[in-house]
């Protein structure tokens, strides 16, 4: 029996679906590289993607190609998915701090509202 694709093209081809033609040996494949775009001077990189690329090299100009082509861009970072390492979730303990020390958080310093209750008040003073 062949393979019955939506692309014609694979349906008109006759393949065979038990065939071995054409398919990669495991970890034949191209590496997975992550991309990580600098906009602008000073600011963090982020993520923007991933690329496939037999080397690093490569993973640089295809990333170039795919993700800094358009859009502004003054640097690049890939690096092996394969070399990114992550916390399990389990390990969320980890991450707990005392939540009474909210003075090393400097979203706990919004003062906008009493700068404006301070305007307000020199306002009505005057």
């Amino acid at each position: 029996m062949s393979i019955q694709s939506l692309d014609p093209r694979v349906t008109r081809a006759h393949i065979e679906e038990n065939t071995q033609e054409g398919m990669q040996e495991p970890l034949d494949q191209l590496q997975t590289y992550e991309v990580f775009q600098q906009k602008k001077r000073g600011t963090h990189h982020q993520h923007v993607g991933s690329v496939h690329a037999p080397t690093a090299e490569l993973a640089i100009v295809f990333a170039k190609e795919q993700y800094a082509r358009r859009g502004v861009c003054v640097n690049l970072w890939v690096v092996k998915t394969s070399d990114i390492f992550i916390t399990e979730y389990e390990d969320e303990d980890i991450f707990s701090t005392t939540p009474d020390k909210y003075h090393r958080d400097p979203e706990s310093y919004k003062v906008m509202d009493r700068i404006k209750a301070y305007k307000e008040k020199q306002l009505q003073q005057s």
